[in-house]
């Protein structure tokens, strides 16, 4: 049984005519017939009686018809729904990011919009660090994921910069330079710092190094933690100070303060990194594009 013969049995039924049937399918009415006739023997009873005004279901098409019905239904939802998926408008984007994505306001929005516009489409989210992230969608266990790196890792990902964000000193509101406005980078010099770990692939611990060494001098690493959420906390607990992207300043926490550092400014790197094979990771890739470039005519 396939389901042209599901497709004509529907047509006879509705129809209630072979002649008619015929026409609505597009063949002839002989080879219309023949199929109908290999669907009663493979079924082993009639599915039609013959009458004076055409032709009405048996018994046995009576209860065949709902079902087959419902064969048909099912039959064209999933082709409905694989060529949604297809095209990326329905089915799974798996999303990863660090936990200063979630703060960055070109991330939120890119995300919003693409929720709205894409609603058949699932978005599942899951945080972590930027080298196990992309392990994931190397490893095709996630699609894409924002993270801190500026050039892909392999030819299967593709990257979209987001615009760098400015740098700021987190620091204990007992801290001594917590009241200041703003630093030099030389004036942390000797203190303690907490920084997430370095890890393959990303960019923010060696921008920081990097920064500081231009400044001077080695930060003093005395803690390391696996999120900046995590580091924010560390500085709450006044452990020691950090330098983090300016979209953690959303994280208030009473005994932080936030300063900006002084020009030279050093700046963080956010990218989306996306399997080139993912489509809907691949459509998602071009919205931010879209959306980046829409930000940068409206300035």
């Amino acid at each position: 049984m396939e389901l042209r013969h599901l497709r004509y049995f529907l047509a006879v039924a509705e129809q209630r005519s072979f002649t008619r049937a015929a026409e609505k399918v597009g063949i002839g009415q002989p080879p219309l017939s023949m199929q109908i006739k290999d669907l009663e023997a493979e079924i082993g009873g009639a599915l039609f009686l013959r009458t004076s005004h055409g032709v009405e279901l048996s018994e046995v098409g009576r209860v065949f018809l709902p079902h087959a019905q419902k064969a048909m239904d099912d039959a064209e939802q999933a082709l409905r729904a694989a060529r949604q998926a297809a095209s990326g408008e329905a089915g799974l984007l798996r999303m990863g990011f660090t936990s200063s994505a979630v703060f960055h306001p070109v991330v939120s929005h890119a995300l919003q919009q693409f929720r709205e516009r894409h609603r058949k489409l699932e978005i599942s989210l899951s945080e972590g660090i930027t080298e196990q992230l992309l392990a994931d969608i190397a490893a095709s266990q996630l699609d894409a994921a924002f993270v801190r790196i500026v050039t892909a890792p392999s030819d299967e990902l593709g990257v979209v910069e987001l615009p760098a964000e400015k740098l700021k000193v987190a620091l204990p509101r007992s801290h001594p330079l917590a009241r200041r406005k703003s630093l030099h980078l030389q004036d942390l010099a000797g203190e303690n710092f907490i920084m997430v770990p370095r890890g393959k692939g990303s960019a923010l611990y060696d921008n920081i190094f990097s920064a500081c060494q231009a400044a001077g001098f080695d930060p003093q690493v005395i803690q390391l933690a696996p999120q900046l959420t995590s580091v924010i906390n560390l500085v709450a607990a006044g452990l020691g100070i950090s330098i983090v992207p300016e979209a953690i300043e959303q994280v208030q926490l009473a005994q932080v303060r936030y300063i900006d550092i002084r020009a030279p400014a050093p700046r963080a790197q956010l990218s989306l990194a996306y399997h080139r094979q993912s489509i809907a990771a691949s459509r998602f890739a071009a919205h931010l594009q879209r959306s980046l470039k829409r930000a940068t005519h409206d300035k």
